[in-house]
């Protein structure tokens, strides 16, 4: 008798075999709901891929050096607009420069720095902003999202390239994912009409890779998208890092809807669950088969599926988060510190290790 097999266990036999799995069988499996089959062989991937006796993480801080933003994102609750006297903010100097010497007090190695869209900073603040830093601290700048660095070139009228070799010049060590939201321009029309584009904003990834530089990718999902586009932007990312290798990262989140209005338009009951998080990763870690690293994301999800997600593709938990303000800000508030991050790690019979941001050891628990 012969022995018949599901589409999802024929894909993953495909994916588990070696073969590249294509958009239309990402699309199958978060269609297929079948989220223990697939977080197994997700699982089995990454184990692949990484020292599966090893979960890694960071100590590090969000430092979000503005709020002020002239985009007027619909899923943002953080941002405030431009003459904004009561809650818009710029951090100066002296203030920045004592939340790194905290960061580095509490054994941290890096700051994650990025804000809104000031309509009055040149890339001359941001040149002299990181020397300064540069010039007090050893401390690696994690800093300005693909739309902040398209903004910043637009204000100061130059190529992008440019901006980006001034920047590093300046002390920028790497560039981080944000701003992808999803990367589907009828998605964006929607969601962040004034911001950048799907093809700008893998643009500033390209250039920032030819570089040399080091960057993530991101993905903010669960609002107006459909799965496809969920996986079309999987996809784009998975291209761009064929020609490139320059994302170290994938890191996906779902969105956050108290204090924004985005929220309006997402029906309650078509809220991501942590099932569809779980699923979306899993599928993240099979499909994306060029990205070394996968991030759980416990800021969204908590700290317990925060900690199951390391057995759903995820080879790394994050960061410990000094300061965050942007999840924050739209309603969720989880908070954690390294020994929770070594309890977490060890109770699923894993070795914590403390990494920096290009994924070096800095500590390990035996």
């Amino acid at each position: 008798m012969a022995v018949t097999t599901t589409p999802t266990a024929e894909i993953l036999d495909k994916a588990l075999g070696g073969e590249r799995i294509t958009p239309a069988d990402a699309v199958a499996l978060l269609e297929s709901r079948d989220l223990l089959a697939v977080g197994r062989a997700a699982n089995e991937l990454r184990a692949r891929r990484t020292d599966p006796n090893r979960i890694t993480f960071i100590v590090d801080r969000n430092l979000n050096y503005t709020n002020i933003c002239v985009t007027d994102c619909d899923f943002c609750a953080f941002y405030r607009s431009p003459g904004d006297r009561r809650e818009g903010y710029l951090l100066p100097k002296p203030v920045i420069f004592k939340k790194i010497e905290e960061t580095l007090e509490l054994g941290g190695t890096g700051v994650l720095m990025q804000g809104g869209h000031h309509p009055d900073l040149g890339i001359e603040y941001y040149e002299d902003m990181f020397r300064s830093i540069k010039e007090r601290y050893k401390i690696h700048l994690h800093a300005l999202s693909p739309p902040e660095i398209q903004h910043i070139a637009r204000h100061s009228r130059i190529p992008i390239p440019d901006a980006l070799s001034r920047l590093r010049d300046a002390g920028l060590d790497s560039v981080p994912g944000g701003g992808g939201e999803i990367l589907v321009d009828r998605v964006r029309k929607i969601i962040a009409p004034k911001k950048t584009k799907s093809a700008e904003w893998l643009g500033v990834m390209r250039h920032a890779h030819r570089l040399g530089m080091s960057t993530t990718a991101t993905m903010m999902y669960g609002h107006v998208e459909t799965l496809p586009e969920r996986v079309e932007h999987m996809r784009l990312i998975r291209e761009l890092q064929d020609e490139t290798r320059g994302f170290r990262a994938f890191i996906s989140w779902t969105f956050q809807d108290d204090g924004n209005r985005l929220g309006a338009l997402v029906p309650p009951e078509t809220m991501p669950t942590s099932f569809d998080y779980l699923l979306t990763q899993a599928v993240s870690r099979i499909f994306l088969d060029n990205v070394d690293h996968i991030q759980s994301s416990w800021v969204t999800q908590g700290m317990k599926i925060g900690q199951i997600a390391l057995e759903f593709g995820a080879d790394d938990l994050g960061s410990i988060m000094i300061e965050e303000n942007v999840v924050s800000a739209a309603g969720t508030t989880y908070r954690a510190t390294t020994d929770d991050f070594v309890r977490t790690i060890k109770g699923l019979g894993k070795i914590p290790v403390q990494r920096d941001t290009l994924y070096r050891d800095v500590r390990v628990w035996d």
